[in-house]
């Protein structure tokens, strides 16, 4: 399979509630790359997301794996393919202990893990409470790594990271660029994130796309795109005028 990309999304269209949410995204990404999504609120981002990961299907357009055509295939099929998905807010199961999410992921699908599986992914986020704690007494940060850590014991392929800075404070912050770097160099996992913190995709993301109303305005390298008229008149005029209302 020389010269095929990893994944990649080719001229997705998305209608929701008889609106035209996405207009022809196009994206690809290999191992080890980081690509970042931004654009103002209601560009389409996380609906964009919703289609890779299997939980919308697109009006029209492709989304391929290894050179697979996996359009058709739900969030759970895609999950077992190697792909990993985070939300923009780490929600937790309230009624379990750590150490029961961890049990959870492990027998959620054959191949079933061990415990070693799990304390190796506890390990590499450096998630360091007792597994006896309840999950929902986990304050944000460790409720991303505890649910990086379930994630990465599948030992994925590609990560979709929802805005895994928001609600950190800065100390967290450098705590999960280094975690970003550490999955997608060493390990050489594909990471596509959105995230709206300039300053993180400036260190981790090796490409940035721009998203306005459900369009791709721009891609390339951050200082590249951070120069280009339309991006500063859809995205940071917007914030802008945000900030002032």
């Amino acid at each position: 399979m020389a010269n095929v990309p990893l994944f990649t999304a080719e001229d997705i269209r998305l209608d929701l509630g008889g609106r035209e949410i996405l207009k022809g995204i196009s994206l690809s990404i290999e191992p080890g790359q980081v690509l970042g999504v931004i654009g103002p609120n209601g560009a389409g981002k996380t609906s964009l997301f919703e289609v890779l990961s299997g939980r919308h299907r697109p009006k029209s357009g492709r989304v391929t794996f290894k050179g697979q055509d996996i359009t058709n295939l739900r969030l759970f099929e895609r999950a077992r393919l190697g792909i990993g998905r985070t939300y923009q807010t780490p929600v937790v199961p309230e009624d379990l202990t750590v150490g029961e999410v961890l049990k959870a992921s492990r027998q959620a699908f054959r191949p079933m893990l061990t415990r070693h599986d799990a304390e190796w992914g506890m390990e590499l986020v450096d998630l360091r409470v007792d597994e006896d704690m309840p999950a929902s007494r986990l304050e944000t940060m460790n409720r991303r790594k505890l649910l990086l850590s379930v994630l990465l014991m599948r030992r994925p392929t590609l990560l979709l990271l929802d805005e895994p800075a928001a609600g950190l404070i800065n100390s967290e912050i450098d705590e999960i660029d280094h975690l970003i770097r550490l999955v997608s160099k060493e390990m050489n996992i594909a990471i596509i994130i959105v995230e709206h913190r300039i300053e993180l995709l400036d260190t981790i993301a090796d490409r940035v796309m721009v998203m306005d109303a459900g369009e791709q305005i721009a891609e390339g390298g951050l200082s590249d795109i951070l120069n280009d008229p339309r991006v500063h008149a859809a995205y940071f005029d917007n914030h802008s005028e945000e900030h002032a209302a």
